[in-house]
């Protein structure tokens, strides 16, 4: 079979009738098919969002004047959007330090075709991962950070990303803080991953404390990155439920394993365009 190339435009507005139909119509003027459509009105906020994915077979309207035909509509009904293919691959970044088991499996569905998306570079503050980035064939780079050379590291980071294109940053515990620079780059394009005690149990070993407090759940969150730190809005979360017989060591091994899938979920959605943040909370659609 060949493969399908699909156009794909998230969009959102203030509520109003005829939204879905101004979209649709728009499209069968051109002949598009299409393949999925999915939307969600937040009744709260006044606002309407949508994803519609179409096949590009037949589709008699050159994507590269798709912005100027369908600008009218979106002036009209005040519309923040954006349209991306499926022939293009976005470019992720890897942020790690240490910690290698949320990028051993980012790199692994990566290397089996689970994640659309390529990894140009892996930047690290630390050495320790070398070995496995470059088992993959992805250039490894090391920008040490201290207390005294963060703006310096960050430049340094900027030269990279910009010289390698990356679209987004995925922070695969990564244990440095970005500044508020770094988030203004790259708005809802940093995602992190981090374990769901915050912030009952922030700071240092949050298991041994959870454990101390006899805990019943631990849990994982991934989120697109802001200048608040760990409360930008969040894309997946999952848990799991510990036992009274569960020593620090099986809290620390359960939360690593739900840290590794629901940053990869997070990962996967923000790649196959199903995320659409707004107000600090997301949309995913199906």
């Amino acid at each position: 079979m060949s493969e399908q190339h699909s156009a794909t435009l998230l969009m959102s507005c203030p509520d109003q009738k005829g939204l879905v139909a101004a979209i649709a119509n728009f499209l069968m003027t051109y002949n598009a098919n299409i393949l999925h459509a999915d939307q969600h009105q937040d009744a709260g906020a006044n606002l309407f969002l949508m994803r519609v994915e179409w096949d590009l077979d037949g589709f008699t309207l050159p994507m590269e004047s798709f912005a100027a035909a369908f600008q009218p509509i979106a002036d009209e009904h005040r519309m923040d959007w954006n349209v991306s293919l499926s022939s293009r691959k976005p470019r992720m970044a890897i942020f790690v330090s240490k910690y290698e088991h949320c990028l051993v499996d980012l790199l692994h569905r990566w290397r089996i075709g689970e994640l659309g998306c390529d990894i140009p570079l892996v930047i690290s503050n630390h050495e320790d991962c070398r070995r496995l980035v470059e088992f993959n064939g992805i250039p490894f780079h090391v920008v040490p950070v201290t207390r005294d050379n963060k703006a310096e590291a960050e430049a340094e980071q900027f030269r990279l990303l910009e010289e390698a294109g990356i679209d987004f940053v995925v922070l695969a515990r990564y244990m440095q803080v970005l500044s508020a620079d770094f988030v203004r780059r790259y708005p809802n394009r940093v995602i992190n991953i981090h374990h769901s005690f915050l912030p009952a149990f922030d700071g240092a070993k949050p298991y041994h404390r959870a454990h101390a407090r006899g805990v019943k759940l631990i849990g994982a969150t991934s989120h697109y990155v802001t200048q608040d730190l760990d409360e930008g809005p969040i894309i997946e979360q999952e848990v799991a439920r510990i036992s009274h017989r569960d020593a620090v060591d099986a809290l620390i091994e359960k939360g690593r394993d739900l840290e590794k899938v629901v940053l990869s979920r997070a990962v996967r959605w923000h790649v196959d365009n199903r995320v659409l943040s707004y107000c600090n909370k997301t949309v995913v659609f199906d």
